[in-house]
């Protein structure tokens, strides 16, 4: 399957302004420490075309190879972006209402009388609001009401694997953090991303305007951005994602472990909701979003609990350890020795959820599990 009407989608390639697609973050300026992203791209007032043709042994070579290059790259990785603003966002017993009228469906679990504590649940890739339930239900038993919506693309959300673009996804979550401020003016309001929805979570609260939460929960957050990748993978992608962003991957076969709790992730499995193959453009879409994420992580200013699993297969070490060497203002860091990225639902997932009991109620307080006494520096590779 190639890509047809090569003149007319040729047009986006040359002129970005006429395509939705994610920005490039891969060029913004890089962080001190990391090393400069590969990004292939064509650039404007190179060697003029006189010159090239007179390095007629090179020519012959890479002359065809450009040409096939700009060809493929004509099929480019197209966002599902969100519509205009029409009303304020709010919420009903089953869906979140967003300024542009999306309806993203909506699961809550409410104590008895008045919470004494919000949470906003974001889930992580391909999963959906459901994630939250074992959890939400520890904390319902405490007084503590949670919130969890499906994001666009996911879950029962309409167009199903699509991407919506990391300003659609930043911008859901500000709305229902908004809608929950307006139903709990002051009840503490905090904010829980696992992977995919930290770094949604992360990029929604370091806008320039401020979220009115108390702080934010990062579990196993997805920052491994394209400055943390090696130039293969990051070839590789951007590749697959210029030529065929209409192919999906599944994860069969690579032999990761995301968590140590069997039942579940069989349950997963035969979960309809939970996405089991991903296309080229959603994928492309998820890096640019960790790509921001890692960036933008130094730039929180509320209290932020960051939870990790040592033994986390799908997050590396090195970029965690990057985004929480940049970090300032009021944070903890809780790593789990046997913990998985799947850190709210592992089979120790009891006491992951009594540290964010405990944390919520009083972030300065020592964490029940020790969790947070743990040396991350040299956990995570930095033996300084």
């Amino acid at each position: 399957m190639f890509c047809n009407n090569f003149r007319y989608k040729l047009k986006p390639f040359i002129n970005p302004a006429l395509r939705n697609t994610e920005p490039d973050f891969s060029k913004m300026s890089n962080p001190k420490g990391f090393s400069k992203p590969f990004e292939p791209a064509l650039r404007r007032g190179s060697r003029p075309w006189k010159q090239i043709a007179s390095a007629k042994p090179i020519v012959s070579i890479v002359l065809p190879a450009l040409l096939f290059v700009a060809w493929f790259s004509a099929c480019t990785p197209v966002i599902d972006p969100p519509g205009i603003s029409i009303h304020r966002p709010f919420l009903t017993e089953t869906f979140l209402s967003t300024t542009d009228g999306a309806k993203l469906s909506l699961r809550t679990w409410l104590p008895e009388g008045k919470p004494k504590i919000v949470l906003l649940a974001l889930h992580g890739f391909n999963d959906y609001s459901n994630f939250f339930d074992a959890p939400a239900k520890f904390f319902q038993a405490r007084g503590i009401a949670s919130y969890a919506y499906d994001q666009r693309g996911f879950g029962n959300s309409s167009k199903q694997g699509t991407w919506g673009g990391i300003n659609a996804y930043a911008n859901d979550a500000a709305d229902a953090v908004s809608a929950l401020r307006n139903h709990y003016p002051t009840t503490p309001i905090f904010l829980l991303g696992a992977s995919m929805g930290g770094a949604v979570g992360i990029v929604a609260t370091t806008t320039s305007k401020p979220l009115p939460l108390n702080g934010v929960i990062l579990s196993s957050p997805a920052i491994w951005g394209r400055l943390t990748m090696p130039w293969y993978q990051r070839l590789a992608l951007w590749l697959g994602a210029h030529t065929a962003p209409w192919l999906k991957l599944s994860g069969r076969g690579l032999g990761i472990k995301p968590s140590d709790n069997t039942k579940m992730l069989i349950e997963l499995g035969r979960d309809p909701l939970v996405i089991k193959e991903t296309r080229m453009s959603t994928l492309y879409g998820l890096v640019n979003l960790m790509d921001v994420a890692l960036f933008r992580a130094a730039k929180i200013k509320i209290p932020v609990l960051i939870l990790y699993g040592e033994k986390d297969e799908i997050i590396p070490k090195q970029p965690t350890l990057k985004m929480i060497q940049g970090l300032s203002g009021q944070w903890r860091v809780a790593l789990y020795k046997e913990g998985y990225h799947m850190l709210l639902r592992d089979l120790t997932a009891a006491t992951v959820w009594q540290d964010i009991e405990n944390w919520i109620k009083d972030p300065l307080a020592p964490l029940p599990s020790g969790s947070d006494k743990r040396n991350f520096r040299v956990l995570l590779g930095d033996d300084k």
